[in-house]
């Protein structure tokens, strides 16, 4: 690997040139578009964002085809249909009556009664002048014999309706905003979009049938026909790899800063390291020893290692993490390592302690627990050098905590964070500071080239020795009493159990009344030893119940999700996952490799509601003939998309609003190599094409990867 040049050594920055004016207009307050105002504000931030871009990226999902325009006596029951007739006299109802407002119209065929509840005359006389000729656009109905239309969707004059389109798209919306109005504000948008500078190479936009960006935006929201919904439409491909584009060439920015971002040479004695691997009851695999050999390589280069160490369940990253942190130990500096909660970094701080002893690190954990002089304690030794690794959670980033020496920082499950947190831990070493973060969720290709594109990544593919398979089962609901039939005689033999309780919903509120309902229901049938965990039950509460399982005073833990990530109890042999249908293959991989970890044979019950869809057989099939989570996880990524394979509520994933990891796959890595090829020719983006992609990341709001370019 050739070194970069030295940094120190290039000139100073000029200060950064910000947004481009063109773009103004698309980052002005959504709030100022027609019909919007202060009351819809809220809402149309909480469905779309809060800016006029946001409104582009509103793509509609279907289409109503207003193209059909029968006479009233051809009007088919439950068909749009687009009608011209004359208004007759109006039939108001009488006051404080709850009956409809109606209005009678005809044309050379027929009546078509137009029906209002709720309404208000004066508007109604207004929009229906009696004896006048409208165009009227709704669905037919058949009312006690009388064709009629309920609330139609559109009355227009014959001049307004020459503009009415052949398709008007539907956009998701919520509740409280109207269709017509959110429709009324995304056209005052697109009238604000500007001309900007073409980023993408000519030959391969004419190859893909990509029509200009400007183009392309108002395609999307005015479709022709029904293939302009569909994710391989030009217009939208053409917009998905904008998107790509960008996410692409800000993590290759980020990746190309931390490459030439000073770092210093690593390289430590050995002795510390072959002092653990005599501690070690067991041997490396030979995953193990690779990718512990990929990052003492990288620590020895003169600038900063970006590493990501993936690893299913149980494959060991945590040794690998050791050896690295060792490794800036036995160079006389620190290392870190951070966990998302704070069971898991006292598990990690469990797991690492005796292996410490026994070479004689100092290690110390630091969480939000700790508060006062215990706390004081802790940051005053890790400033002073007397802590040679410190594990902890988010804790680690606060500016009172701050290392002598930090070298190695280590972030665990990084899924959970974003590429701007791994930049702030590693901006608290002296000297730049190697950074390694691991996952246990096997990542498909095409989300690591989205996600993860700014780092090398090594992966472990073997178990250690000793874990023993998983025999998974899957059982219908009715089921269930044999089920908690066999727990009891497994808890009478000294077994423990997970019970993962369903998703509903993706509502918090609900997950934990599903779980509260099980624990009192398993509680009364299998007795005290029950305990419950969930999101909402504050931190120490849940370390209390997760200690009593650990230590084995709870037989039977009921658990939302929560438990999903890290938690080692090698007693704990059965897995039971109730509605297994509801959960994505990869959090399933996930919640029975929480089990199999002890000498007991272990097993896992997938209890699912009868009648099992397509997708549902196939996600338990795929488990039950597999524990390889890299398969099971591409296989996710297949049946169930990008945005569920890492789980919908965590927040280290790039949220694309325009693309699709599964329609646009082949796209992802086409940007991947258009961006090489970019960045080749022209590092610092100063030529006409790098110009307008400046443009591009500050378009999809990229705007920190811009920083990293010397030229501002």
């Amino acid at each position: 690997m050739t070194p970069p040049a030295d940094p120190a050594a290039m000139p100073a920055p000029p200060p950064p040139r910000g947004r481009p004016e063109a773009l103004f207009p698309l980052f002005a307050d959504a709030v100022k578009l027609p019909g919007i105002g202060p009351r819809l504000q809220k809402l149309l931030e909480k469905l779309t964002g809060p800016k006029v871009v946001d409104l582009l990226w509103h793509l509609p999902t279907g289409l109503i085809d207003r193209r059909n325009r029968p006479h009233i006596i051809d009007a088919q029951p439950g068909v749009i249909a687009t009608m011209e007739v004359v208004i007759g006299p109006h039939r108001a109802p009488p006051r404080g009556s709850r009956a409809p407002y109606r209005v009678p119209c005809t044309d050379e065929t027929g009546e078509i009664i137009l029906t209002f509840f709720h309404a208000r005359e004066d508007y109604l006389r207004r929009t229906l002048p009696e004896g006048e000729t409208r165009v009227i656009s709704g669905e037919v109905e058949v009312y006690g014999g009388q064709v009629q239309m309920t609330h139609p969707d559109h009355v227009l004059t014959l001049d307004e309706a020459a503009a009415l389109p052949p398709y008007e798209p539907v956009y998701p919306l919520t509740a409280g905003l109207s269709g017509k109005v959110l429709a009324k504000a995304i056209k005052a948008a697109l009238e604000r979009v500007p001309e900007l500078p073409e980023w993408m190479d000519a030959a391969w936009a004419r190859q893909q049938n990509f029509p200009p960006w400007h183009q392309a935006v108002a395609r999307v929201h005015e479709p022709t026909d029904l293939t302009g919904i569909e994710p391989r439409d030009p217009a939208r491909s053409r917009l998905a790899y904008d998107e790509m584009l960008a996410n692409q060439l800000a993590l290759a920015l980020v990746r190309a800063r931390m490459k030439r971002s000073r770092g210093r040479p690593l390289a430590g004695d050995g002795r510390l390291r072959r002092k653990v691997e005599e501690a070690l009851p067991f041997d490396l695999t030979r995953g193990q020893r690779i990718a512990i050999a990929e990052i003492e390589a990288d620590l020895k280069e003169p600038y900063r290692m970006l590493r990501l160490l993936q690893g299913d369940v149980g494959s060991g990253k945590t040794m690998v993490a050791l050896m690295a942190m060792l490794v800036a130990v036995e160079a006389g500096a620190q290392a870190a390592l951070m966990a998302p909660t704070e069971i898991l970094a006292r598990q990690h701080a469990q797991t690492l302690a005796p292996l410490c002893e026994a070479a004689g690190i100092r290690m110390a954990v630091l969480t939000g627990r700790d508060k006062g002089k215990a706390r004081e304690a802790i940051v005053a030794a890790a400033e002073a050098g007397e802590i040679d690794i410190l594990v902890g959670t988010h804790a680690l980033f606060q500016g009172s905590v701050a290392f002598k020496d930090l070298a190695v920082a280590v972030v665990d499950e990084q899924h959970r964070f974003g590429v701007r947190e791994r930049m702030e831990l590693s901006s608290k070493g002296v000297a730049g500071t190697d950074v390694l973060v691991m996952t246990a969720t096997p990542i498909p290709r095409t989300l690591q080239l989205t996600a993860y594109g700014d780092m090398d990544v090594s992966r472990l593919t073997e178990k250690p020795a000793g874990r023993k398979p998983i025999a998974t089962r899957a059982l219908p609901l009715e089921r269930m009493g044999e089920v908690t039939a066999g727990l009891g005689r497994a808890i009478a033999g000294g077994r423990q159990v997970y019970w993962v309780c369903p998703l509903v919903e993706e509502s918090d509120v609900l997950d934990v009344a599903a779980a509260e309902d099980r624990y009192a229901g398993l509680k009364a049938t299998l007795g005290a030893r029950v305990g419950l965990v969930h999101g909402r039950m504050k931190g120490p509460e849940r370390e209390e119940v997760m200690s009593a399982f650990q230590a084995g005073d709870i037989d039977v833990l009921v658990a939302t999700t929560v438990i999903e990530v890290g938690v080692d109890v090698p007693n704990a042999s059965i897995m039971v996952i109730e509605h297994a249908e509801r959960f994505g293959l990869a959090q399933l991989h996930q919640l029975r490799g929480r089990v199999g970890r002890g000498t007991a044979d272990s097993s896992c019950l997938l209890l699912y509601k009868t009648p099992l869809g397509d997708m549902a057989k196939k996600r338990i099939a795929t488990l039950r003939d597999t524990e390889d989570g890299f398969v099971i996880a591409e296989e996710d990524l297949i049946l169930r998309g990008a945005g569920e394979v890492l789980g919908t509520r965590q927040s280290g994933l790039p949220q694309f609003r325009l693309a699709s990891l599964e329609a646009h796959a082949d796209l992802i890595a086409a940007a991947r190599d258009d961006v090489e090829l970019i960045l080749n020719r022209d590092p610092e983006l100063e030529s006409e094409r790098g110009q307008a992609l400046r443009t591009l990341l500050y378009l999809f709001e990229r705007d920190e990867a811009i920083r990293y370019l010397r030229a501002g």
